[in-house]
């Protein structure tokens, strides 16, 4: 159950992240004032993540990554090191990239800085996300 919500959950994360981070890159290329759509845009996306982190942490711990192996076997293999180190680290450091974005965009007043924010700090985060989905177990 818990692998189901984690990996149908990413789906939605990641169609709103990129729709976060492409609003945030677009309107700071094109000078749009920010706006309370903008605002939930940037906060869905924020809140979307760290459901995804609560669910990938309920995740690793259930999964049992360390009852059937030491952490030199998962080290040795490519495929676990992936799942059980690499993955959950990126996604964490995703998330914290994700959650500093929204953090500082709300510090600025005018438009163009916010959207700057949001755009460095979202569009890194999707680029570790995109590059740390199990491509494999997706399809």
């Amino acid at each position: 159950m818990m692998q189901f919500l984690h990996s149908y959950w990413a789906y939605l994360v990641l169609v709103v992240l990129v729709l976060a981070t492409f609003n945030a890159l677009i309107k700071f290329f094109s000078d749009k004032e920010f706006d309370a759509k903008d605002f939930r845009i940037s906060l869905f996306a924020l809140i979307t993540m760290h459901i995804q982190l609560l669910l990938g942490i309920i995740l690793y711990f259930t999964k049992g990554y360390f009852d059937e192996n030491g952490m030199g076997e998962i080290m040795k293999s490519d495929s676990l090191r992936k799942l059980a180190v690499e993955h959950p680290a990126t996604m964490i450091i995703a998330v914290a990239l994700v959650t500093i974005g929204y953090s500082k965009h709300k510090k600025k007043l005018v438009s163009k800085p916010k959207f700057k924010m949001l755009a460095i700090f979202y569009s890194i985060a999707l680029a570790l996300v995109l590059y740390m989905i199990p491509w494999n177990l997706w399809f």
